[in-house]
């Protein structure tokens, strides 16, 4: 029996295929070990989306290359789709994002015929690869991803470039999949993809329609969309919202910056007002939801003013949290071009007190929950506490030993960063 260990990097759409590789080699009679452990094939299924996405990938395929010299070592994903001509000696099988679901086939031919297997796709992808997992061992909320690709082509962004055009899963393969993951005991649901508000633009249907059915899915409790554009919430898929409790307290909807002048030069399709109504709509339906975002800071351009900008930006709307990101620039994109580059030194700091401001706006919309009552569903237990999330994604800490993967209730006593306790 040959062993595997597998090392995953970046987004949850990652975090999918990984655990759909894991099952797959599983089947097939592969031994699962962790990545640590000397074993017969490494997989680092890799990540781009930052010069630092690019390192922790080259950083973890040499690692496997020097655990075992002799060790069938396999790469894989958006590093190798942006790379195609990248080589690393005792790298045997490169895969872009396309043919993962062939894991078994593929070193199953590596074994035989043990010669370097360079499998990248020229153009974009059109085609969607299908994968159906129903079981994610140690995990409380499963993931289905339901759409791969974007066509929105933000000129920092090298996604387009390599996972393909927007293209869906079909929808009856998707209930079918959440309602055996709902029989196997998951009582969340994370839908994830590229760009998953995208979903059914290539099928006869639409991201509301297939939320209308998921949340009628008996014995789903929790529904959560990993990330969606503003653009996107339109009056469809918020009256989901309005509708059913399903659907979770909680949006990540990335604004990307907060000023306009940036945004402009960033590609993306709304302008501040856009993007503050349609947080007031949500906010309308929903009064405390919460809203969580992506910022990039330190693009061409951003001056401290602009800068200073989409701090106030941030503070205005009131977000939940922000995940915060500095300018990388990839290579092939239209910002990569750009002039007014901002310094390292400068993005550095900029970050770090954006992410200052991110603990100030999580500690005010955690404190709006003191002495309420609220949900959590059970993580893990230790030291004589229980760890869960709520609905909207409040991070709980509670006396006690509670069983994991059970939703029970408790009265939130105060707050102590990064949790609340209760």
């Amino acid at each position: 029996m040959r062993t595997v260990g597998i090392h995953t990097l970046g987004c949850k759409v990652n975090t999918y295929e990984s655990e759909y590789v894991v099952n797959e080699l599983k089947k097939a009679g592969y031994e699962i070990k962790d990545f640590d452990d000397i074993c017969d094939v490494y997989i680092i299924n890799t990540c781009t989306v930052t010069n630092n996405s690019d390192s922790k990938s080259k950083k973890m395929i040499r690692q496997a290359i020097h655990k075992n010299p002799n060790a069938c070592i396999v790469a894989m994903g958006c590093f190798i789709a942006a790379n195609p001509d990248y080589q690393e000696d005792g790298l045997d099988i490169l895969i872009g994002n396309k043919d993962k679901a062939r894991i078994v086939e593929i070193l199953e031919e590596y074994f035989k015929k043990k010669q370097i297997m360079n499998l990248q796709y020229k153009g974009r992808l059109k085609e969607f690869e299908d994968m159906y997992i129903t079981d994610f061992p140690g995990r409380t909320r499963a993931f289905v991803k339901i759409q791969d690709g974007c066509d929105n082509f933000c000129s920092y962004c090298i996604i387009p470039f390599v996972r393909g055009k927007c293209r869906s899963k079909e929808e009856e393969k998707v209930i079918e999949e959440i309602k055996d993951l709902v029989k196997n005991g998951y009582k969340e649901v994370v839908l994830t993809g590229i760009h998953t508000g995208s979903y059914g633009n290539d099928l006869e249907t639409s991201f509301a329609d297939l939320l209308k059915k998921l949340v009628e899915i008996k014995g789903l409790e929790r529904l959560r969309i990993s990330s969606i554009e503003a653009t996107e919430l339109n009056e469809d898929v918020l009256e989901v919202l309005r509708n059913s409790n399903v659907l979770v307290n909680h949006l990540h909807i990335p604004i990307q910056a907060g000023s306009n002048e940036i945004l402009k030069a960033m590609n993306r399709k709304y302008d501040l007002d856009d993007f503050k109504n349609k947080i007031k709509e949500i906010q309308s339906i929903r009064k405390d939801i919460a809203i969580s975002t992506d910022v990039i800071v330190g693009f061409p351009g951003e001056t401290e003013e602009l800068f200073q900008e989409t701090i106030n930006t941030c503070r205005e709307i009131g977000f939940s949290k922000l995940h915060v990101f500095p300018y990388s620039e990839r290579k092939g994109t239209a910002s990569s071009r750009m002039e007014n580059k901002i310094d390292n030194h400068e993005k550095k700091e900029r970050a770090k007190r954006l992410i200052e401001v991110s603990k100030e706006l999580e500690t005010n919309y955690m404190k709006k929950f003191v002495g309420e009552e609220v949900e959590v569903l059970i993580e893990e237990e230790k030291d004589g506490y229980s760890y869960g999330h709520t609905g909207n994604y409040l991070y709980v800490k509670i006396k006690g030993s509670y069983p994991h993967n059970e939703l029970i209730k408790v009265k939130i006593k105060e707050v102590k960063y990064p949790y609340c306790m209760a």
